[in-house]
Order: C-alpha cells, then structure tokens, then sequence
C-alpha cells in the first residue's frame, strides 16, 4: 500500500457534548485547564533558565520536561476547545497525521525524560561524588538528544504504518483528537500486524522503562535510608517523591489509553482516560514540582521581586 492510502479527505472528531451549551462550557474548561497548565510549564522553564543557581542537570532535565508538557498540552486541547465553541469536528488527513506523529513524539519523549530523571536522582544520592562526572552537561545534553532522537523515530515509524491504512467505512474518529488506537477501529483494512506491534513496542517501552525506574529507585531508597542525620533523609525524599508521582500518573493513564480492551464505538470513557493520559499530565507537573520545591519557589519569588523592581523604576 502507499502513504495515505484512503479513500477520506478529512476526518471527524468526537465532541465534547451533543448539547451546545455542554460545548461551550466544556471547551472553556478544558482552555482554562490548557492556560494554566501551559503557563505553569512556561514559567518553570523560564525559572530554571535564568537563575543561574538552577543550572544543575537535575533543573536542566526539569526544564526540559516543562518545554515538552507546554507542547504535549498545545497539540490536542486548543483545537479540540476551538472546534468544540464553533462546532466543527472536521481535521484533514495530514492535519490528522500530523497530530498523530507529535502525540506519539511527545508521549515517548516524556516517558524516556522521566527515565533519564530517575538516572539523575540515582546518580546525585547513591554516587554523589561521581556526579559531576557522571552527569556532565555533555552527558545531559546527549541524553536529551538520545530521547528526541530515538522518540522521532517511533513516531515516524508509527504514524506512516498508522497511515498505510485504507479508510473507506467511517471517517467519524471516537475521539476528541486523532490517535492511532481511534484510526484502527475505523479502518477497512487487516489491522492485526498494526496493532500488534503498537502494543509490542508500547509494552517493551513501557516495561523497561518503569523497570529502569523501579531499580534506581530501590537503590535511592536503600542508601537514603542509611543517612545518619534525618533531615538529609527528608531532603532526599523530597526531591524523589515528586518524581514518583509524576512518574506513576503518566504511566497509569497511558496505559489505560493504549492497553485497554477495544471497544466499537466511542464512550465518554474513553474521553475521560484521555484527558489523564494527554491533558492532567502536563497540567499537574509544575504543580506537584512548584510546591515541594524551595529551591524553584525561591527562585521564582526573586524573579517576580526584581520584575516588580524594574517595571516601578
């Protein structure tokens, strides 16, 4: 088959609501949560670049964590808000393909960032002395680009085997966005290989990165647990708890998206594990970070004080 082997121009994608005022109030809603969420990621890459105390790779994998949650969070809520308040469900194929490819991008790269974070933590508690070694900015920097690069590759891999498919039944996507789990169970062709490998390459992603992080977890807690004094114990676990749970949150509600059993049509089920798969993410990192970290609130209150300094001078 080629590329884009369908017989649609466009697709359709599922609305928040039948009732029009349930539209309107629901994609305010979801723009309100899209404004704070992306604000805050903004705001925590803007602290960690420009307070030159952050500059640890600790912050510097943060802040790219940030950049990443603002984009995740602008690929699926601004159109699904816009289209919902002027009640067009319409996307073209390539605008569809498009959103795709970044959902997928977006997805691997956080969970492999998240990965690399663990790296970190582990190295910073259990080699403290290797750590500027271990965990120099080349190595950072290569790190990053390793999950850019690599995340490319099994988005690009994906969304052009997504779209070998042909289309000729149904153009209506049970959705709010496009993904490739809704493209599926609306394609007239064999779906069977392309499921399949979705499902193995998630799970193989999936494990050995929860596997990863499990491990340098065991071992944080392990050598945490023989400080002597109590309040480097405290200081360890606040920097990890954080972590876990931005960790924990994501893979839950991933999984529950792209591992679920299939279902013909769509339910306001599947609306609700995608908005915690795709939109609660991004919206509670700069969250749960903010407000169990001294070190970003500081830096931020010494921003804002100097902002303040400057606009009444």
């Amino acid at each position: 088959m080629s590329n884009f082997n369908t017989t649609v121009t466009e697709f359709l994608l599922m609305g928040f609501s039948d009732t029009r005022e349930l539209q309107i109030l629901y994609s305010l809603l979801f723009f309100l949560i899209y404004s704070a969420g992306l604000m805050g990621n903004l705001l925590i890459a803007i602290v960690t670049t420009f307070d030159r105390r952050l500059h640890t790779p600790m912050y510097f994998f943060l802040r790219n964590l940030s950049i990443l949650d603002a984009c995740f969070i602008s690929i699926t809520v601004p159109q699904a808000s816009i289209n919902s308040l002027v009640n067009n469900r319409a996307i073209s194929v390539t605008g569809c393909a498009a959103q795709v490819f970044l959902l997928v991008f977006m997805a691997y790269v956080e969970m492999t960032l998240l990965t690399v974070m663990a790296r970190d933590r582990y190295v910073a508690i259990c080699h403290p002395l290797l750590y500027p070694v271990i965990m120099s900015p080349r190595v950072c920097i290569q790190m990053t680009f390793t999950c850019l690069f690599s995340g490319f590759l099994y988005a690009g891999f994906h969304t052009g085997y997504t779209f070998q498919l042909s289309f000729c039944q149904s153009n209506a996507i049970h959705q709010f966005f496009c993904d490739i789990p809704s493209l599926l169970k609306i394609s007239c062709s064999e779906t069977f290989s392309h499921t399949l490998s979705l499902l193995g390459s998630g799970l193989v992603i999936a494990v050995g990165c929860f596997t990863f992080i499990i491990a340098s977890y065991v071992s944080i807690f392990s050598t945490v647990l023989r400080f002597p004094v109590k309040e480097e114990q405290r200081k360890a676990f606040s920097t990890c708890i954080p972590h876990i749970i931005v960790v924990s949150l994501f893979l839950i509600s991933s999984s529950y998206v792209y591992l679920q059993p299939p279902s013909d049509s769509g339910s306001i089920k599947d609306i609700i594990l995608s908005i915690f798969y795709s939109i609660i993410p991004p919206f509670l990192n700069p969250i749960i970070y903010s407000l169990r970290n001294k070190q970003v609130k500081e830096a931020l209150r010494i921003i804002i004080k100097r902002k303040f300094f400057f606009f009444k001078e």
